[in-house]
């Protein structure tokens, strides 16, 4: 699947679980959406590894449940980046993250691309 596509799957996950998670998470337009899901990939790619390996300590003392506090990290930051998106706080940012992987996945599954 391409990198085109799978960013107009996660403006439209960004979209629906902003939806669902109304008025405590918000996106303005798709065209946030869009920045939003760019923003997200290139956050994933260069700061989501350097975080991770940062707290590899933790992460294994948790069994790796510290991954989902570097996601609503991750949602956080970008939440300061894209004008438009907006997140109430750090439990939104998190519960954010899940449902907005839940509903990426399912998406991607329904275009026929691999997670």
């Amino acid at each position: 699947m391409g990198f085109l596509l799978r960013i107009l799957v996660s403006a439209i996950a960004a979209m629906f679980t902003a939806y669902l998670l109304k008025p405590a998470v918000k996106v303005d337009s798709f065209v946030t959406a869009l920045i939003l899901a760019l923003v997200l990939a290139i956050l994933n790619a260069l700061v989501k590894p350097l975080l991770v390996l940062l707290t590899f300590p933790v992460t294994i003392i948790t069994l790796g449940l510290f991954l989902f506090v570097i996601n609503a990290i991750i949602i956080l930051l970008a939440a300061k980046l894209v004008p438009g998106f907006k997140v109430d706080g750090f439990w939104w940012a998190l519960l954010f993250s899940i449902v907005m992987t839940i509903i990426n996945s399912v998406l991607i599954g329904l275009a026929g691309g691999s997670n």
